[in-house]
């Protein structure tokens, strides 16, 4: 029996938040616990809510579970970060990134840094651009 109760992740994603890579991620998180809630995160950019709007049900189908979605207030993915953890109650973090020739956020050093905030980091890079086939976002 589970006395801790189920983990809350942190899924921090961009532009790769509706790809299968990330959705694989997820499955594989929820065959490892069962029960896990999961929020994701999408820095503040243009076009940010249509990333939420089309990847929260995704995530949803591969969690299968309710999942919560939110722009974060900062344009900068640490400060995005920092600032999730300082107002919610997270046990780990999923950041997904695109593939290492086109990722700002990995020739910026992101998950080494976002590893030195103490929480259990699954690094999640992006096989491809497409977005998942298996709902809203394939259209």
């Amino acid at each position: 029996m589970d006395l801790v109760g189920p983990a809350h992740v942190l899924v921090v994603a961009n532009r790769t938040a509706a790809t299968q890579t990330l959705l694989d991620a997820v499955r594989a998180r929820v065959e490892r616990d069962g029960a896990v809630y999961f929020h994701l995160l999408v820095p503040r950019s243009p076009g940010a809510q249509g990333v939420v709007d089309r990847a929260v049900p995704l995530i949803e189908t591969a969690a299968h579970r309710p999942v919560t979605g939110s722009v974060a207030r900062r344009i900068d993915p640490m400060d995005a970060i920092e600032e999730a953890l300082h107002d919610g109650d997270f046990d780990e973090i999923i950041l997904s990134t695109l593939p290492p020739h086109a990722s700002r956020w990995l020739h910026m050093d992101l998950p080494s840094r976002v590893a030195h905030l103490g929480l259990p980091l699954t690094l999640v890079v992006a096989e491809e651009l497409r977005p998942s086939r298996a709902g809203p976002a394939a259209r």
